[in-house]
């Protein structure tokens, strides 16, 4: 039985058009997932299926029915009575979507107060058995807690409960896990499915990751620029249409390529029983020891929590190690200070993972990626900015241009060509293409592949993703608690784990049923 019809649907913002002919249908209890880069109008699409498109936009034409009833038609009273209760939405940035001054336990119960389904003492009790069924651990402690005290994890839990108080039909999951370490990605996935299995309801999952959508959908629908381009049960295992090729050719989790073994390099890094202990007697990093071979990459990786980018903040130093001892070619700069300290920042320098928040938005381009060669005093800055936009592939227009007019992955390009001012020896990358859609993670991954063959240089990445990883690294080192559980070759420690925890990192890296198919699709004949 079709619940959501989609039909000829047009959309734009301000007179351009977002959404062009658009169509697909979800069946009740059924898991449909549309898939697409940043702009491709799958939240338009979904936004416009829950009436929440934001300012600016407009239903051009098509038709939108739900369970037989014209969506479009509806006055504001009557959506109040759908949204909630029949459709719910589960956002993607639980940070935003929770209000910060209420306890989460009372906004889950805000739900079915709204919706008529609870009075004020049956309501909290209910929020907290939602709160169960979602999966948060302690629910009675949990629903007294504020969003802050919760990690990203739990908050994207509160906000399944939320989806499923009003007992909807329909849930609208729109990017539910893209910022969240990929063991929780798949609890919450599975969770999430599992809990509308049990309930019949249907699932509209919006997501940039081919991976999870060949992992969770029944049928998967691409979009591209606003259109339609393919749609079926078979997109990932037999796709049709070039864009849908180029979707699954830049996922990491469809990838088993893994780099070729490095030649032995003598170590620009050496980490030795490295220890940092915060106020409280929290013990953020406990005992780690590695090298970073000159013109290689080690990658940590590890949950939230797990003590990577202390680390990397460590060999930095932009955090003092409470024990341990760090190393930059050759020379002990565990204690360094003052004058050495600031000639020493010349050598190492960071990529940051929000290229949104990392670039001064007053700057224009010139200014961003000249701004390490002013505070050093250095001269030709103009010439060497034109130098590092070509160095990153971008044009010399960009120069004039402010941050705020460029995409993600212009930007990111960017924080890099800023990264390489100074011609380090040592680039931190801390999870520098977790913010970017799969295509542009694949560029900015080839883009700094391609640097360090030229330049030769040396890179410690922070990453919770070992498919992303996997394309990189030469050395891989895994983190959980604070301590490396497992260090060696990129080949062997993804190829043939040791540790049961990065065991459980590789199984849950999405897609990974769908490898197989694919590399079957793309076989020669």
């Amino acid at each position: 039985m079709t619940l959501l019809r989609i039909s000829d649907l047009a959309v734009s913002y301000g007179g351009v058009p977002a959404v062009r002919d658009v169509g697909f249908d979800v069946g009740a209890g059924e898991v449909v997932a549309v898939v697409g880069e940043s702009g491709s109008g799958k939240s338009t699409t979904a936004h416009a299926a829950i009436g929440l498109l934001p300012r600016g936009g407009r239903v051009d034409g098509g038709s939108i029915t739900f369970d037989g009833r014209d969506l479009l038609s509806l006055s504001p009273k009557q959506w109040r009575g759908v949204r909630g209760r029949e459709i719910a939405l589960v956002p993607q940035d639980p940070a935003v979507s929770l209000n910060p001054v209420h306890r989460v336990g009372d906004q889950v119960a805000e739900v079915l107060k709204i919706h008529g389904l609870a009075d004020r003492r049956s309501a909290a009790a209910q929020a907290i058995e939602l709160l169960e069924r979602a999966g948060v651990p302690e629910p009675r402690l949990r629903a007294r807690q504020y969003p802050h005290q919760l990690s990203g994890g739990l908050r994207q839990r509160v906000l399944i409960a939320a989806a499923l108080a009003g007992r909807p039909k329909l849930i609208i999951a729109d990017e539910p896990t893209s910022a969240l370490d990929v063991t929780v990605q798949r609890r919450i996935l599975d969770h999430l499915t599992r809990l509308a299995a049990e309930s019949g309801t249907a699932i509209l999952l919006i997501t940039h990751d081919l991976g999870v959508a060949a992992d969770r959908a029944s049928r998967i629908v691409v979009l591209s620029r606003g259109t339609v381009v393919e749609e079926g049960s078979s997109v990932v295992s037999a796709p049709a249409h070039p864009y849908t090729r180029q979707l699954i050719a830049a996922a990491p989790s469809l990838s088993s390529a893994v780099r070729p073994p490095a030649p032995a390099a003598e170590p620009l890094v050496s980490v030795r029983d490295l220890a940092k202990t915060f106020d409280g007697g929290i013990r953020a990093v406990d005992g780690v020891s590695f090298d970073i071979p000159r013109g290689q990459t080690l990658a940590l990786v590890g949950e939230s929590g797990s003590g990577k980018s202390t680390t990397a903040r460590m060999v930095l130093r932009l955090e003092t190690p409470s024990a341990g001892s760090v190393s930059f070619g050759g020379r002990d700069i565990t204690s360094l200070g003052g004058g050495e300290l600031r000639r020493l920042r010349r050598r190492m320098q960071i990529v940051y993972q929000n290229p949104y928040a990392s670039l001064n938005p007053k700057f224009s381009i010139e200014d961003v990626v000249a701004e390490p060669l002013r505070a050093f005093g250095l001269p030709d800055r103009r010439a060497r900015v034109a130098e590092l936009l070509d160095q990153v592939a971008l044009p010399a227009s960009v120069a004039r241009r402010k941050p705020a007019e460029l995409s993600g992955g212009q930007r990111q390009r960017v924080a890099i060509a800023r990264a390489l001012a100074l011609k380090p020896d040592l680039v931190v990358c801390d999870e520098p293409v977790s913010a970017l859609d799969v295509s542009v993670q694949a560029q900015i991954l080839a883009l700094l592949a391609d640097l360090q063959a030229s330049l030769g240089l040396s890179y410690l990445f922070i990453s919770h993703d070992l498919a992303v990883v996997r394309q990189l690294a030469d050395h891989v080192g895994v983190m959980r608690a604070g301590a490396l559980v497992e260090l060696g070759p990129a080949a062997r420690v993804l190829e043939r784990p040791e540790a049961e925890y990065t065991k459980e990192l590789l199984a849950a890296i999405p897609g990974r049923r769908a490898v197989s198919q694919h590399v079957d699709a793309f076989a020669e004949p």
